[in-house]
C-alpha cells in the first residue's frame, strides 16, 4: 500500500483562473507554465489552459514537448537561446525567444531561417536582472529590426514590485519613454500588474501565479480575487501520541507541551517538498478543521496538534495546503512564498487529477 500523501490537481480550477485573467484584460494572454507548470505538471497544465493565446516557459525541451503534444499557439522561451543548437530547434518548432543580452543578438546569425523568428526584446526598466539598459535598447532594436531572421518584435519588461506598496510607477515611466519610439507589440504585466494596474496590460499579459490559484498580494486573498486553488496537498495521520506537560516534540525539541495534549504524526516531510523551516503554528486542516504544526518538520513526517479534535486519529485526512487551506497562509507562516511551495514538491509525491 503506498504512502497516503498525494497532490491533487484541479484542472477545472486552472481553467477558471484563466477566465479570471481574461475578464481582467483585453490583452492576449501568455500563460506562464515554467518549472513544470509551477509544480503542477507541464502537459496537465497546458491541457487545462489550452485556450490561452500562448505559453511561456524556460526549457526548450518543454517547449518541444508542447509542440509534439499538438499545441500550436505561441510558445515563448523566457530566457531565450544559449547556443546555435538552440536556434536550430527554435526554428524547427516555431518557437519565440526573449533576447535580453548583446551576445544573443550576435548569436542570431546562426539562426537557419529567414523572416521567421518572433523576438521579445527585454528592457531592464529597473529590476536589474535580465534585459537591456534603457540606453542600449535603441542599438538592440535597430539590430533586431534589420536582422534577416526576425519576423516580429515585442518589447517587454518585468516588474519587481507590482505586488507591494512600491508599485510600478518608476519602471512604467522608464518603459513608456522607450516604447513611445517604436511601433511594436508590448508586454509588461505579470499576475500582480494584470490584477492591479490595467495601464500595464499592453498587447500581451503574462500571468503566472494567479493561474494556479494563489494571490500575488500579501493583503488580498486568492478567494477575494475570485481564484481557486489548483493544487491540494493531502496526507493522513499514521500515528498518535499523548503528551504530558514538559514533553518535547521532534528533532531538537522545538515544541514543548505546556499541558497534557494529543498530537498526530502525518506522513509528509521535507523530502516530499514541505518546507523544513515551517515552524510551530503553521496552519493545517485535520478532517476539515483548523489545526497547527508542532515541532520541527523531519524528512518524512511532521506533527500536528489534535487537542480539541477528539474525532481525529490514525487515518484522519490532513490538508497541508489547497482547498480550504490557502497556500498563501502556509507560505506566510513559513516565511516563504507560494511559488516555492508549489515548485518544491518532489517526484515521490503522486500527482492525481
Amino acid at each position: 500500500m503506498p504512502r497516503p500523501i498525494s497532490a491533487r490537481i484541479d484542472q477545472d480550477a486552472l481553467e477558471h483562473n484563466l477566465q479570471v485573467a481574461r475578464r481582467a484584460t483585453s490583452a492576449r494572454i501568455m500563460a506562464v507554465i515554467k518549472a513544470n507548470g509551477y509544480g503542477h505538471g507541464l502537459l496537465r497544465v497546458a491541457e487545462a489552459l489550452s485556450s490561452a493565446d500562448g505559453f511561456a516557459l524556460l526549457d526548450i525541451k518543454d517547449a518541444i514537448a508542447l509542440r509534439e503534444a499538438g499545441y500550436r499557439q505561441s510558445i515563448l522561451l523566457l530566457e531565450g537561446f544559449f547556443d546555435a543548437e538552440d536556434l536550430e530547434q527554435i526554428a524547427a518548432y516555431d518557437l519565440g525567444a526573449v533576447v535580453h543580452s548583446e551576445w544573443q543578438i550576435r548569436l542570431l546569425d546562426a539562426y537557419p531561417r529567414v523572416d521567421s523568428l518572433d523576438v521579445w526584446l527585454k528592457v531592464n526598466s529597473g529590476m536589474h536582472r535580465l534585459g537591456f539598459h534603457p540606453a542600449q535598447v535603441g542599438m538592440a532594436m535597430e539590430a533586431l529590426q534589420r536582422h534577416r531572421a526576425v519576423r516580429e518584435i515585442t518589447l517587454m519588461t518585468h516588474f519587481a514590485n507590482a505586488d507591494d506598496e512600491r508599485g510600478i510607477v518608476m519602471q512604467l515611466e522608464t518603459y513608456n519613454e522607450i516604447a513611445a519610439n517604436y511601433r511594436v507589440s508590448r508586454s509588461l504585466a505579470n499576475s500582480a500588474a494584470l490584477l492591479r494596474y490595467p495601464e500595464t496590460h499592453g498587447d500581451w499579459v503574462r500571468p503566472g501565479l494567479m493561474l494556479y490559484g494563489a494571490s500575488p498580494f500579501a493583503d488580498i486573498s486568492a478567494a477575494q480575487l475570485g481564484l481557486k486553488p489548483a493544487m491540494s496537498l493531502k496526507s493522513r495521520i499514521i500515528a498518535t501520541q499523548r503528551l504530558k506537560a514538559g514533553d518535547e516534540v521532534g528533532y531538537g525539541g522545538k515544541y514543548r507541551a505546556e499541558r497534557e495534549m494529543r498530537i498526530g504524526v502525518v506522513a509528509c516531510g521535507y523530502a516530499d517538498g514541505y518546507p523544513r523551516h515551517a515552524g510551530n503554528g503553521a496552519p493545517v486542516l485535520v478532517e476539515g478543521r483548523k489545526s497547527q504544526l508542532l515541532g520541527r518538520v523531519s524528512m518524512d513526517m511532521l506533527c500536528v496538534d489534535l487537542t480539541g479534535l477528539p474525532e481525529a486519529g490514525t487515518g484522519s485526512e490532513v490538508t497541508l495546503w489547497g482547498a480550504g487551506m490557502p497556500i498563501e497562509e502556509v507560505a506566510s507562516s513559513s516565511e516563504t512564498i507560494s511559488y516555492e511551495l508549489m515548485c518544491a514538491l518532489t517526484p515521490r509525491v503522486p500527482m492525481l487529477t
